[in-house]
């Protein structure tokens, strides 16, 4: 008998101004996905060019088909002429496309936006900026209803073909929206590093609701998603020629929804010559939802590889609550990619992993 789908996409859609209204997607990997996390990001690595990519797959051991969410992304760096002999401004530019995708509502949630981002030297060798940049970003939501049954389409004896009674709404919409972000970098070449951001996603508080596009809601009941709030601090302390240290903490807060990773990372150098290194890590993510309570959500471990201009970085977040009687847990895999084109030397305005 052909499974039924229906219960659980009339309560998704019922429940939509509530569930789009919810966290956006986050990467665990967050300074692997530079563009998404802060747009004032855009043009902060010492080359020409950086392309990234990072994918994030969760709920695999215990659903069918998992929650997916995969981003890509490319920035250029361009020096700015005109910044003087007492400092080495530079402007970025770059592009950012997001994929979320609940496959078994045949539910997506695509983005694509345009980053700049301007970065003034505080300092002759431009070892500390200070960096402000803006995104602009259209959406886009879909959802299939046609491999989707209801308990009204059951025919009685062998299978959901009747019509349905549900009055759905039309099933794609667009938006825009905009996000803006400021970024500071210390980092002497060698030394202690210094890095500290924030950024305001969702200004324009776009509406998020399927069936805000049949009738105009009150503002009580709309689905305009919530404004994100996000910060982060990292260090980057050499603990000998070969080893350091990276302590670090991202928070946001959307809505209700408030998030803190924080954990720190070693970075173990290999080679000089091959620019080879290897990172590990780890992090602990609280969380406060709905309810108000904030309790550990998951526990982090990473890992990461560095040679010449390529960089990929594994993770994978152990849930520590369970979701059912199995005892089975909701885990989430990353994988991060990215290639850093005419890359000039050492110095690091913005952490890899």
């Amino acid at each position: 008998m052909q499974k039924s789908y229906g219960l659980i996409v009339a309560s998704f859609l019922s429940l939509m101004a509530l569930a789009l209204r919810a966290q956006d997607q986050h990467f665990t990997q967050f300074y692997a996905a530079p563009l998404y996390l802060n747009p004032a990001l855009t043009g902060t690595f010492d080359g020409k060019y950086r392309a990234s990519m990072i994918y994030r797959d969760q709920g695999r051991n215990l659903l069918n088909d998992p929650l997916t969410t995969y981003s890509a992304a490319i920035d250029f760096r361009f020096d700015m002429a005109n910044s003087g002999k007492s400092g080495r401004d530079a402007a970025g530019l770059g592009m950012v496309f997001v994929n979320d995708r609940s496959a078994s509502l045949n539910f997506y949630n695509n983005i694509i936006g345009i980053s700049g981002a301007y970065h003034k030297s505080l300092s002759r060798f431009g070892e500390q900026y200070l960096s402000l940049g803006g995104q602009l970003s259209i959406g886009q939501r879909n959802i299939n209803y046609g491999n989707i049954t209801f308990d009204d389409q059951f025919n009685g004896t062998d299978g959901f073909t009747d019509p349905t009674g549900e009055q759905l709404p039309g099933n794609n919409f667009g938006y825009g929206d905009l996000a803006v972000g400021l970024n500071y970098t210390y980092a002497p070449e060698g030394r202690f590093s210094f890095f500290a951001g924030g950024a305001m996603h969702h200004i324009l508080r776009p509406e998020a609701s399927f069936y805000a596009r049949e009738e105009i809601q009150e503002e009580r009941n709309s689905s305009r998603l919530f404004r994100k709030y996000s910060a982060y601090v990292n260090l980057q302390y050499p603990l000998s020629d070969k080893v350091q240290f990276s302590p670090r903490a991202l928070a946001y807060l959307q809505g209700p929804h408030f998030a803190l990773n924080a954990g720190a990372n070693l970075r173990f150098l290999m080679s000089d010559v091959s620019g080879t290194a290897f990172h590990v890590g780890g992090w602990v993510r609280p969380v406060r939802n709905f309810d108000s309570k904030f309790s550990p959500d998951a526990v982090i471990l990473m890992t990461g590889l560095e040679y010449n201009n390529f960089l990929i970085g594994l993770s994978y977040d152990a849930r520590l609550g369970s979701l059912n009687t199995t005892g089975r847990r909701l885990g989430a895999f990353e994988i991060s990619l990215a290639f850093l084109g005419n890359y000039e030397n050492s110095a690091v305005l913005c952490p890899k992993f």
